[in-house]
């Protein structure tokens, strides 16, 4: 059994060896993007990954106390966030994401 955690050892410490070596791609949502002009007003920037937009709405969010007191799910948009939600007076939490999405523009 020493024999199999042994080589464990050897190969975890060849893995956090190669993952400091600083050259890493982002990609994903962790991925800087072209925004659209509305989302450009807003998070006053031309270019942001989605999780950063994501958590810039979040704080205008709370900043602004948009979140129904009632129902924690449902979010009143003020005029900022209907310019990026498509006019919508209240979004749902889950639809953000998908409210997003044409807002990032495909990089070549």
């Amino acid at each position: 059994m020493s024999r199999v955690f042994r080589g464990c050892k050897v190969l975890m410490a060849a893995a956090r060896a190669g993952a400091t070596d600083g050259k890493r791609k982002i990609v994903g949502i962790l991925k800087p993007l072209p925004v659209s002009p509305a989302m450009r007003n807003f998070v006053g920037a031309p270019e942001i990954s989605r999780a950063e937009a994501v958590k810039k709405i979040w704080e205008h969010i709370k900043l602004h106390q948009l979140q129904n007191p009632t129902n924690k799910r449902e979010i009143h948009c003020d005029e900022k966030l209907k310019s990026i939600f498509d006019g919508k007076d209240k979004v749902g939490m889950m639809e953000i994401a998908k409210l997003l999405s044409p807002h990032f523009l495909k990089s070549s």
